[in-house]
């Protein structure tokens, strides 16, 4: 059978819709919030009620172009729908009526208008017959006025294309004008018409022709005749550049003669030129010229260098230096066989006179002390203050020059006679170029001249744009000469095969252009120097990388030869260093910076090499060291007793693992042993301590100047070079610390078999004389307690392996030896107290036993007697133990270990004073642990329990 059920609504769950009632409800709500909370926001017309508006003409939604109903219905939203339909029928008829009103208003108006046009259109043909007329005269005049127009504007333009062709040929007649004048003054026979450009060089100048005796007298009025021929010529080429313009046929055909002009002009200035700076030298050679005519050759040399600006022929000024003085000097002087020659005597070694100056001179060379700070390559090869001399120098002569010391070397001698050249020869040349081309605008004046220290900080651009001017110095002085350098000399001068030589060749060779950097017109030149290609050239002839490698083999074969002996053995002679190693890998890290060895281009290879040499030296100490003896469970305990976890805690250790001291000394054998391992830790100790403190000191006084400077930014990790070797010296002192633990742990030990004497004290008393008087002086053995560390340290001997550590850590040692000791004696001290209480207790048992015969009092009396006695020694030793730990820098009063050790000693084997004892110890809140531990370990009331000390 089929079931059948009754039909279920589409929403079973929720046939109300109660859902989409909240949904409803919660969006109204938060919209009227909305609304609330933006109250005020809304305008006026929103805030206001709705109120009743009858339909007029002037609703907005009546009068719009498309009427939209839905608009409409919403505005008038508060009507019903049966209001707002008698409301429209009430505006219709109202509208009807309006109309009905209008069309009554101009109803005659319109019935008039027919009657009133009747006869215009013949009117308007009666006035249409004139205008025709009228606009052809006007079509008639407008085109007699541009005929007129026109003829005037072609009138205007014939007068301008005259007016420029006039200009023109004025301009062109300017050019013939200044060509003849031009060819006159430079005396050059007049063209005949059958002449060609060919012909240009085949016109010789009468005034060659002349003596040498007509020139001596007439060079000076020769050099401002041409420069009023320069002056003449550069206007002839700016009217030439106009007149090009629109292509001229005579500015073509009269290229020859400015061409011929242009070439005679040059040769006759270069000649005057030549002459001039052949008279101006060959005369200063012979010294048989007056300071008169010297004035004359440099007046006429400047007129010519102002000559050569203003046409712009900077590289023919250049050549004739070149050719004239320069390259026959230094093929006079730099040539293959110059350093084995004597020097010239034409050329005097001392040239100026130094009278001026305020103090002589001294040498510029002269060898660096042991540890000098290296001074990078300054201008001259001074290795004293380069500066102060250069003030003294520039102050009194401004033209010297800064010559290297000669003395056993031939290149700083032939360097010296190219600075007494240039100097003599070319610097004053070089000055009146810079000048002229300073004043002509030909280069920008520089802010500042560059002299002194500030040569030191010109860079050599990468790639510059060489300036318009001369620059004598690059492409004359330094061309000609780094060129024969490196021609001539170079198999000697860069041979990197022996290393001392070829340093002293580079230190020699760079001092001699910083020192010619000196001669050196401004700074521009020097950067244009730098750049130019024969000096890019000639810095890489340097083998630098070669000559590393040959200083890194020689220096780290010398060190392996020191490392390959792996004990830590004294040296006489090598303070403040005590092993040869640690002398030899000092020596071996100086010597990278040392004068005699540094290049400041191979700063960062000898910056690697210095923290590879440190590194060695930590991998050398490692394998040198002998194994550390593993701290005993007494260090454990120690470090537990530190931390407030002290051994004696019940959480800590038990009864049955409570170790026993030792109760005999150690061997001669052990203390041989322990007197090696002492000397060897502090012989490292000494030797890394005086490794940081050079190290440091070198990088204060030579290593921060001669690096480069790291700028880094905030976001940047890379380590500055100061941070590197902080990190690379934290590798070495890093033994220190494990090296300090064993050095205290075996002078601990010593120290502690001092007090094995401690336990004959009761039995000493015991078999004295009842009547021997009180103790007054500490026992023997407490001046033997820190016996061990004052002879490491040497204190009261001649001599200790830690002496050189005495200022450094011996209040440090001391402290940690006298905790030790301390808990040692509190052991010891316990332990004979206990085993005090234990005699007492087993006498007290036989007193308790039946006897027929009383007991003897007097026993009794001594037995307290000596226990006064041992007690007043124990206090006399305690209180001179402190004293010798005062007398090593301990702060005894404020140590809390041996306060409870003073209480130890002063408080008497009886529960009660004991309990005394305890009371005051726990007052302290910091003793509260010990006193807890004391009371638990040496009460009679609680079983015997005591600390892991040994």
């Amino acid at each position: 059978m089929f079931s059948v059920k009754s039909p279920e609504p589409p929403n079973s769950r929720d046939p109300f819709e109660l859902e989409r009632l909240a949904e409803e409800l919660e969006t109204r709500e938060h919209t009227l919030g909305k609304r609330n909370g933006n109250i005020e926001e809304l305008s006026n017309a929103e805030r206001d009620l709705p109120v009743y508006i009858p339909l007029s003409h002037d609703d907005p939604y009546l009068s719009t172009e498309t009427f939209d109903v839905e608009e409409f219905l919403l505005s008038r939203a508060y009507t019903s729908l049966p209001d707002l339909r008698s409301e429209l029928r009430d505006y219709l008829s109202t509208l009807k009526e309006e109309l009905v009103k209008l069309i009554n208003d101009d109803y005659e108006a319109f019935i008039s208008l027919s009657t009133d046009l009747r006869g215009e259109g013949e009117r308007l043909e009666r006035i249409k017959l004139p205008l025709g007329d009228l606009r052809f005269q006007v079509i008639e005049a407008r085109q007699g006025l541009q005929v007129i127009q026109d003829a005037i504007q072609s009138k205007l333009n014939q007068r301008s294309i005259l007016r420029e062709e006039k200009a023109f040929l004025h301009l062109l007649l300017k050019i013939s004008e200044s060509i003849t004048r031009l060819e006159s003054l430079l005396l050059i026979t007049p063209p005949s018409n059958e002449e060609k450009a060919s012909d240009i060089n085949s016109y010789t100048i009468n005034s060659r022709q002349e003596d040498d005796a007509a020139d001596e007298r007439t060079r000076g009025n020769r050099a401002k005749h041409l420069a009023r021929v320069a002056a003449e010529y550069t206007q002839l080429l700016y009217h030439v550049s106009r007149a090009q313009v629109d292509k001229s046929a005579f500015v073509d055909e009269s290229q020859w003669r400015i061409d011929r002009i242009k070439s005679t002009l040059s040769s006759d200035l270069d000649h005057l030129f030549a002459t001039t700076l052949i008279a101006l030298t060959s005369g200063k050679d012979h010294g048989k010229t007056t300071d008169i005519e010297k004035s004359k050759w440099i007046a006429d040399i400047t007129d010519c260098l102002r000559t050569y600006d203003v046409l712009g022929l900077w590289n023919d000024a250049e050549d004739v230096l070149r050719r004239e003085v320069v390259r026959e000097f230094v093929k006079k002087t730099i040539h293959s066989g110059a350093l084995s020659s004597p020097h010239s005597p034409i050329l005097p070694h001392t040239p100026f006179n130094a009278t001026g100056l305020r103090s002589p001179a001294p040498p510029l060379t002269a060898s660096l002390p042991p540890r000098t700070p290296y001074t990078p390559f300054t201008a001259f090869a001074s290795k004293q203050n380069p500066f102060e001399f250069s003030l003294q120098a520039s102050s009194s002569s401004p033209g010297f020059a800064h010559i290297l010391d000669d003395q056993d070397d031939p290149l700083a001698g032939l360097y010296n006679t190219v600075l007494r050249f240039v100097d003599r020869d070319l610097k004053r040349i070089m000055d009146i170029a810079e000048n002229v081309c300073v004043k002509s605008g030909s280069r920008a004046a520089p802010g500042a001249s560059l002299r002194g220290s500030q040569l030191l900080s010109v860079v050599p651009p990468a790639k510059q744009e060489v300036d318009r001017g001369f620059e004598i110095m690059a492409n004359v002085v330094w061309a000609e000469i780094g060129r024969a350098i490196m021609d001539e000399l170079g198999s000697v001068v860069f041979a990197a095969g022996k290393p001392d030589e070829f340093r002293r060749h580079h230190e020699t060779t760079q001092a001699f252009i910083r020192s010619l950097e000196f001669l050196a017109p401004s700074g521009h030149s020097i950067e244009v120097m730098r750049s130019h290609l024969v000096y890019t050239a000639f810095e890489r002839r340097w083998q630098l990388p070669v000559y590393f490698q040959l200083r890194f083999k020689e220096i780290v074969s010398r060190l392996e030869d020191a490392l390959a002996v792996t004990r830590l053995d004294r040296s006489a002679g090598k303070e403040p260093f005590v092993t040869s190693q640690a002398a030899a890998v000092w020596e071996a890290i100086s010597t990278c910076w040392s004068a005699e060895v540094y290049i400041p281009e191979l700063n960062h290879r000898f910056w690697k090499f210095t923290l590879q040499l440190l590194s060695r030296y930590k991998t050398w100490l490692e394998g040198s060291l002998p194994t550390f003896e593993p701290p005993p469970k007494v260090a454990a305990a120690v470090a537990a007793e530190k931390l407030g976890t002290g051994a004696g805690s019940p959480a800590s250790i038990s009864r049955a693992s409570t170790p026993v001291p030792p109760t005999e000394a150690a061997s001669a054998e052990s203390t041989a042993a322990d007197e090696a391992l002492l000397q060897q830790f502090a012989i490292a100790i000494t030797d890394i301590k005086a490794m940081e403190t050079r190290i440091w000191r070198m990088w204060r006084e030579e290593l921060s100047m001669m690096l480069p400077e790291v700028s880094l930014s905030e976001d940047d990790t890379t380590l500055t070079p100061e941070d590197t070797l902080k990190h690379a010296l934290s590798a070495l002192l890093s033994f220190v610390s494990p090296l300090s633990s064993q050095i205290i742990f075996v002078l601990s030990r010593r120290a502690c078999d001092s007090l094995l004497s401690m336990r004959s004290i009761p039995s000493q008393f015991r078999a004295m004389s009842s009547n021997k008087r009180a103790p007054m002086e500490p026992s023997y053995f407490v001046s033997l307690i820190f016996r061990p560390l004052k002879a490491f340290f040497g204190i009261g001997s001649a001599d200790g392996p830690g002496a050189a550590l005495k200022d450094e850590f011996l209040q440090s040692y001391a402290e940690e030896v006298f905790e030790i000791v301390t808990q040692r004696y509190i052991y010891f001290l316990s332990a004979m107290k206990k085993t005090e209480e234990s005699l007492r207790r087993l006498k007290k048992g036989k007193k308790s036993a039946f006897s027929l015969f009383p007991s003897n009092s007097s026993k009794d009396d001594d037995g307290r007697a000596d226990e006064e006695k041992i007690r007043a020694q124990m206090i006399l030793d305690v209180q001179a133990f402190g004293k010798d730990a005062e007398a090593l820098g301990v702060a005894v009063r404020r140590n809390e270990t041996f306060k409870a050790l003073e209480d130890m000693a002063r408080a008497s084997v009886d529960g009660t004073l004991f309990h005394i004892a305890y009371d005051e110890l726990s007052s302290t809140p910091s003793l509260q642990i010990k006193a807890s531990r004391l009371f638990d370990k040496y009460s009679i009331f609680s079983p015997p329990s005591f600390c892991n000390y040994r």
